[in-house]
């Protein structure tokens, strides 16, 4: 009823409260370079010495948090498959197999559905890497290896909901997965393999000379060809940019439509000038065999200010053609 003064009273400003659980979690997650060890590199080669697939288990958020970790391992040449403690003991403990690893999350480090886990575990001889927020817990005794976060600062105000906790475990299950990339030399290709369907492994293979356009549909000009000439170039290869060759056929520069504006803009009277007298003198560049994913990476952050396109080198500097950012997208 409105007037009735009943409801929920705010005692803290949520947008203050937002901020203070950025901070928290922020601060925790940058302290956690630092707690990274020998423990989590016995990790990874525990991991890596996988013959078979690695099983996630994890109850609560921490469950939560387990299946994307599997999900990310998976997906990244590390074979791995959630697995409830629940499910288990009512017969899914038959996934564990000879030659397994097992990766359990709690916070407590003592959760009752992991330790029932443990015969399994000891049975087939399984070795256990834990991420944990307690020391000399149950699991970090039997774990061969065990990353310890704690002690952690939950962003709760009572200190008690996971929520610092599941967000380091996330960022460890994100280091796992990037370090065993790379001990597998895990490549772009395989990655392409591992998503045929999606948009990322579309883009994650493709080179820039798949995009780039070249021969004939290469905007380029000379340094002493004029405004005019220059202009008409721009408009006929429809790229918003042309290159511009200096001795020996290097690139020396470019002007796209927008230093072309901006030209007009400026001078009362620019048709007598060159190519050479308004170009930009260092345009990004790229080499043909680069990933397309990380050309649109240097377009969008590039420190100057985003760009829609690149010209594409070789190794003495001249011209092979020039990739758009609309081609990149369009490509996946």
């Amino acid at each position: 009823m409105r007037g009735s003064g009943r409801g929920v009273a705010m005692k803290r400003d949520p947008l203050e409260l937002a901020r203070e659980v950025v901070r928290t979690e922020a601060l925790a997650v940058a302290g956690l370079e630092a707690r990274l060890g020998p423990a989590f590199v016995r990790a990874v080669e525990t991991i890596a010495a996988c013959r078979g697939k690695l099983v996630v288990a994890g109850v609560g958020k921490s469950g939560l948090i387990g299946q994307k970790i599997a999900a990310t391992l998976t997906s990244t040449g590390t074979p791995a498959v959630f697995l409830h403690p629940a499910d288990a003991l009512h017969g899914d403990a038959g996934l564990f197999a000879r030659g397994d690893v097992a990766l359990f999350l709690s916070k407590s480090g003592a959760s009752d559905e992991l330790l029932a886990l443990l015969p399994y575990l000891d049975r087939l001889g399984i070795p256990l890497v834990t991420i944990v927020v307690q020391a000399g817990t149950p699991l970090v005794e039997r774990s061969t290896a065990a990353i310890v976060l704690g002690p952690v600062t939950e962003a709760c105000p009572m200190d008690l909901t996971p929520t610092t906790s599941v967000t380091l475990t996330q960022v460890v299950g994100d280091c796992l997965s990037i370090a065993l990339m790379e001990l597998r030399g895990f490549k772009p290709e395989d990655f392409r393999f591992l998503h045929p369907g999606g948009v990322i492994g579309r883009a994650a293979s493709r080179t820039v000379r798949e995009l780039m356009h070249a021969g004939d549909a290469l905007p380029r000009v000379q340094e002493s060809t004029r405004l005019r000439e220059v202009m008409l170039e721009i408009m006929a290869k429809r790229l918003g940019i042309t290159t511009v060759l200096g001795e020996g056929g290097r690139l020396a520069g470019v002007v796209s439509d927008g230093d072309f504006k901006r030209i007009l803009l400026r001078a009362a009277d620019p048709w007598p000038l060159t190519a050479g007298e308004v170009m930009s003198r260092t345009p990004t560049t790229i080499a043909p065999e680069a990933l397309v994913a990380s050309a649109v990476r240097i377009m969008e952050d590039r420190p100057e200010g985003p760009i829609t396109a690149l010209v594409v080198v070789d190794p003495e500097r001249k011209p092979l053609g020039v990739l758009h950012l609309h081609d990149c997208l369009r490509a996946g």
